[in-house]
């Protein structure tokens, strides 16, 4: 019997998620977010189809956009799972099922630096090429030495 590597295939996106993805972007340059990145991680994680990281200028700032992307999701009746990080403001994580978004401060973000952590897989994953198998030789007695025994 043999068995294969099966591989998590990223399955076509689905509308309502792109249409979830850009109500978050709205809302996120609406109040003038900084450094917007968007990442597919289907096939990284089965927690979310999409992280949206960005950057806000002040503690004040990252709490404002982040209760804006809640407003804007509930307003269109996608309500989200929790919110984590409002009260401190340097890095708050709105978690709207699909989509996961991280509204940090810049030094926040540059320090736990979520953007390589999930582009390395992908980026790894893609560059990866399957290695040929290498031809075996099988080792001569002919000629070998002895070794002598430790004492």
């Amino acid at each position: 019997m043999t068995t294969s590597a099966r591989t998590r295939r990223k399955p076509g996106r689905h509308p309502a998620l792109i249409e979830l993805e850009k109500l978050v972007l709205a809302a996120l340059e609406d109040l003038k977010a900084v450094n917007i990145k968007v990442l597919d991680v289907r096939g990284l994680t089965d927690v979310a189809d999409t992280m949206i990281v960005a950057s806000g200028n002040s503690d004040r700032h990252v709490r404002s956009i982040a209760e804006r992307v809640i407003e804007r999701a509930k307003a269109e009746g996608r309500r989200p799972m929790g919110t984590e990080g409002s009260q401190d403001g340097e890095w708050v994580l709105v978690d709207l099922q699909d989509v996961l978004v991280h509204v940090m401060l810049p030094r926040v973000r540059e320090f736990y630096a979520l953007e390589q952590l999930w582009e390395a897989p992908a980026a790894a994953r893609a560059a990866r090429v399957p290695a040929k198998p290498r031809a075996v030789r099988p080792r001569s007695t002919a000629g070998a030495k002895r070794r002598k025994p430790r004492a």
